[in-house]
């Protein structure tokens, strides 16, 4: 297992290695980002935008990362996958970035995605589609869990349940049709029958004509619902006004007390997977995220008197992966320091124990889900 060092540790191992990095040291370490601070998916890119910005300075006012100061630059794609292209285009070709992190969104991500392998730039995405590593493309990596993983999460749920007659609802682009196909896709090795399949856009402002549907087909036992951003709070507040009794279901993508707010108590009940962040204080005390996630948890909400989000850890866990990468190539050299992006082992984060190779640019595995449940505006950790 290499050893990892965390950003508090980044600074003074610098110190050791200043002097060979003496050739550089006038140069910054320049980090790139692209995050849907604004539109649909803001709930979770502004936090991300927030940590980056916090621990970049934080580090900065340290003497920075061995020697050199971090510069960031951040841009604001409103969630729109043809800006995030251009931004990613901007990042590299007019600010010269070492490292690109951001893609808060699944059609972010994909759209840089296209301008990144062949420049030859390492990306660190902070969206949930698994398309965006699997394939597995040279020069792209991400932190969250894929929707594979949630499908998978939840699937085994229901089956310890008892309850295999699921209905589908899902957003139809990005996050949510990815997480849809990977639902079809994993559902039969859990023995889960899907008996209802309905779709939304993004957009809309109602969703009973889809849940109505569902309602009324003859099995259902329960419903699984895909996407991010007002869906999903639509489609629980629709589920209570129809007193639709079958649980309900969401995926990772709402794990965020934004969520619930939108939601209000419609949300009593629904169950999703999440990381071990929005359940710090539940982890057992062996549990060797919880000194990590407790940590994080605290300086986030310190900082900015908010409550933490998965969406914050991620970005967390991205800078942190990047600059123990740019620290143990001992340079910004793109093609060294992807090469010990795709080295990273044993890293403990907000999302996990990441272990990535050649064939695998997330690093994590079904351990690193926890199934809750919101119980009175809160979460409760079921397993």
């Amino acid at each position: 297992m290499r050893g990892f060092k965390t950003i508090a540790g980044l600074a003074v191992a610098g110190c050791a290695l200043a002097l060979s990095w003496s050739a550089q040291a006038a140069d910054p370490v320049r980090i790139g980002a692209f995050l849907s601070v604004t539109g649909p998916a803001s709930f979770l890119g502004e936090p991300e935008k927030k940590t980056l910005e916090m621990y970049v300075d934080r580090l900065n006012k340290q003497g920075g990362v061995q020697g050199r100061k971090i510069e960031l630059t951040v841009y604001d794609d409103g969630g729109a996958p043809d800006k995030a292209a251009t931004f990613a285009k901007r990042l590299i070709q007019s600010d010269n970035a070492d490292i690109l992190i951001g893609g808060t969104t699944t059609g972010t991500s994909m759209a840089a995605i296209k301008i990144v392998e062949p420049a030859g730039v390492p990306f660190i995405s902070l969206a949930g589609g698994i398309d965006i590593v699997e394939p597995v493309k040279k020069w792209v990596f991400k932190t969250p869990h894929t929707d594979r993983m949630a499908a998978e999460k939840v699937f085994s749920d229901l089956k310890k349940r008892g309850l295999t007659k699921v209905a589908l609802i899902s957003e139809n682009a990005g996050f949510g049709k990815s997480g849809h196909d990977q639902s079809l896709l994993v559902a039969p090795n859990y023995g889960i029958e899907i008996v209802a399949d309905e779709v939304y856009s993004p957009k809309d402002p109602d969703v009973t004509a889809q849940l109505t549907k569902i309602k009324n087909t003859p099995g259902v036992q329960a419903i699984f619902n895909f996407g991010f951003g007002q869906g999903p709070a639509i489609v629980t507040k629709n589920h209570k006004q129809l007193a639709i009794t079958q649980p309900l279901y969401q995926s990772h993508g709402v794990a965020s007390k934004d969520y619930i707010r939108l939601s209000g108590d419609a949300s009593d009940g629904v169950r999703l997977p999440a990381a071990g962040l929005v359940i710090a204080d539940q982890l057992s005390a062996t549990d060797p995220q919880k000194p990590v996630v407790a940590a994080f948890k605290k300086e986030y909400e310190d900082a900015f008197k908010s409550e933490v989000s998965t969406f914050a850890g991620h970005a967390y866990d991205g800078l942190q992966i990047a600059l123990a990468a740019i620290m143990r190539a001992g340079s910004s050299d793109k093609a060294k320091v992807r090469d010990e992006i795709e080295k990273t082992s044993g890293y403990v984060g907000t999302g996990g124990i990441v272990s990535m190779s050649a064939t695998d640019h997330m690093g994590l595995n079904l351990s690193a889900f926890h199934m809750v449940e919101i119980a009175k505006g809160d979460w409760k950790m079921v397993d």
